[in-house]
């Protein structure tokens, strides 16, 4: 009988994090997937990134995980998203060669240290009163492991959807977990039931490109991860994706076949996400839309399949056919794959704590879809916090547990145990009332150090981030103290080229670079006429972060009151052992829901839908009484 310290179950994205990261730490580890062909498989869109995810995904990165570091290797497209709305919200996105991707991914995890990968289907988790001690696979073979993270994703008890066709499969073509989910039902594991879905891939030679709008990618150099160097993708050829639309005879195919739809005749139980609905969704939710965008974007350098983004559906094939042949530019298009919907079982929240370890089954965590999350980044977000909880565990330490006010990844798992979620979970920059606090660009300066700390980023990354946060320091110290007036012929004049009224008095440099059109290349302009001041010359991410964080001070100062006042609740600490039921002026509906997710802290304990102020009261004046304030 093999033994590990951690033994992952799924190899998906969140698999694939939840496994690199403890043998990163040193830890023996094992990653069980029912196909080493799919390791790291994109099973949907062939894109990482885009708002809010590609927040998650440079968090991951600057934590020490793979996703950034992945896509970085394989993108054959990258842009920056919402440009025009302010640091926030800006994102970068970047499409996939997906069989690359893929491969990138299998060759990371096969020589890795630590790491053992092993194709089989885990059937059964080991237990040992109330704790997980290994798995069984289809085989009969049994392995021993000291804790054991779960990552199925959408295969446990899968069912596909194609029209009036429905059959089990973990994704199209590939078997499904049965016996998994009835092994967590006997742990007393409690499990709901999703629905999400695929757009078919059609043939690129049989598209008419001409009829489409052309989206290029960004020329400037991108990337997601700190560790990707310039020279890596400095000649890397982009492939563009194309825009078009559907139109009102799309809408009245889908119409008419409505009683063929398993997402309307009922066949479909499961509830599907909101925020990333099927074509036939959109189309009776939205009845007076004419015209919805689709997005063509091919899956690789080496292949014809392209992905037809916004074009999800569980419609028979035959109306598949006629739906896609109705759109302009794709009369002769070919299907490659069929759209289809899938059912999956997941855990409900309400069993899973804040370290994503198993409130019943010691030793147990669980991480991405099986938490009612839906997306790549989501997925991989939980993945490398169970990853690192799971070795922490085997190493005797407290888990790592991110605050909401510090990452999108704490404002994600706080969403999903606080709050629950009754539809597939996905992130949004909405989601964090601190998002100017929390932009992509930062994430390296925001959470390296937990990253470096916890054994799973270099020291001489570390140092890296080190010397970023010391320089941006510097450069706006230098401006905040450097005074230029009207004797220098460049300020006016960078003024007057954005229509500004020309400067009479003396101002700062930092000052200058906060009005809203100045950017950081006007101040470089300006300052090599001032005797005697040097600004020196970085690389463009020193410079947008000295730019972002001048220009939007105000802004992230009073953001900054806001996390301190936050930062007082979560510094509360609720016992572990408190009896919600002893206390008295809280109603039964709250103490339910305390009892239920059992907040670590006052902030948390404020987060839980049912919980009201009054309750935070009782629960402050008990903490009080405790001497726990």
């Amino acid at each position: 009988m093999q033994e590990f310290d951690v033994i992952v179950v799924g190899a998906g994205h969140a698999g694939c994090e939840a496994a690199l990261a403890p043998a990163r730490m040193g830890l023996k580890t094992a990653i069980f997937t029912i196909s080493l062909d799919k390791i790291g498989y994109l099973s949907c869109n062939p894109s990482i990134g885009g708002p809010a995810k590609s927040h998650l995904a440079r968090e991951i990165d600057a934590l020490g995980g793979e996703i950034g570091r992945n896509i970085d290797k394989t993108f054959i497209q990258i842009r920056v998203l919402n440009t025009k709305k302010g640091p926030a919200v800006r994102s970068l996105r970047a499409q996939a060669d997906k069989p690359r991707y893929h491969i990138e991914m299998k060759k990371t995890l096969e020589n890795t240290e630590n790491l053992e990968v092993i194709q089989g289907m885990v059937t059964e988790i080991v237990t040992e009163g109330n704790k997980a001690v290994g798995i069984k696979t289809k085989e009969g073979v049994e392995y021993r492991a000291k804790t054991v993270v779960i990552a199925t994703g959408t295969f446990m008890r899968g069912l596909i959807h194609v029209g009036e066709t429905h059959f089990s499969g973990g994704r199209m073509g590939e078997l499904s977990s049965e016996e998994l989910p009835v092994s967590l039902e006997k742990l007393g594991i409690k499990l709901g039931r999703f629905k999400t879905g695929t757009p078919p891939r059609i043939d690129a030679r049989t598209i008419d490109y001409s009829k489409t709008e052309e989206q290029p990618g960004d020329t400037e150099i991108l990337k997601f991860s700190n560790r990707t160097s310039d020279e890596e993708i400095r000649t890397r050829k982009q492939i563009p994706c194309h825009i078009l639309f559907t139109n009102k005879n799309v809408h009245e195919i889908i119409r008419s076949n409505r009683h063929r739809s398993p997402l309307f005749n009922g066949t479909i139980h499961g509830i599907g996400p909101r925020y990333c609905p099927s074509i036939e969704d959109k189309i009776f939710r939205y009845p007076d839309k004419e015209r919805h965008h689709l997005f063509l974007e091919k899956e690789g350098y080496d292949t014809n399949e392209v992905y037809v983004s916004g074009f999800s559906s569980s419609l028979p094939s035959d109306v598949q056919y006629k739906m896609l042949n109705a759109i302009e530019g794709l009369e002769h298009a070919k299907i490659m794959r069929y759209a289809y919907a899938i059912e999956y079982d997941y855990v409900l929240t309400e069993e899973i704590g804040y370290s994503l370890e198993s409130k019943k089954i010691e030793n147990l965590f669980m991480a991405g879809q099986i938490n009612g999350t839906s997306g790549y980044e989501e997925a991989a977000a939980q993945g490398i916090m169970a990853g690192i909880n799971a070795a922490r565990k085997v190493q005797g330490k407290e888990p790592v547990v991110l605050d909401r006010a510090d990452s999108y990844i704490g404002t994600l798992i706080d969403d999903i145990v606080s709050k629950g979620t009754n539809e597939p979970y996905r992130m949004f920059t909405a989601r964090s009332e601190y998002r100017l606090i929390l932009r992509e660009d930062n994430a390296d300066l925001r959470l390296s150090k937990i990253g470096y700390e916890i054994g799973l980023l270099p020291k001489e990354e570390y140092d890296k981030v080190l010397y970023k946060e010391k320089v941006v320091k510097e450069i706006i110290e230098k401006l905040e103290k450097q005074h230029i007036g009207s004797s220098n012929p460049r300020v006016n004049e960078v003024l007057e080229k954005y229509g500004e009224e020309p400067i009479k008095n003396g101002i700062t440099l930092f000052e200058l670079l906060r009005r809203p059109n100045i950017v950081y290349d006007d101040i470089k302009y300006v300052a090599e006429l001032i005797e005697g001041f040097e600004l020196g010359n970085y690389i463009s991410d020193i410079e947008y972060q000295v730019e972002v964080q001048v220009k939007y001070s105000g802004y992230i100062e009073r953001s900054l009151r806001m996390i301190e006042r936050h930062k007082s609740l979560e510094e509360k600490r609720i016992p572990a052992d408190i009896d919600y039921d002893s206390l008295e002026n809280i109603p039964k509906e709250a103490k339910d829901k305390l009892k239920l997710v059992r907040p670590m802290n006052i902030g948390q304990a404020s987060r839980i839908s049912g919980v009201s102020p009054a309750d935070i009261q009782v629960l402050l004046i008990y903490l009080k009484m405790r001497g726990n304030n």
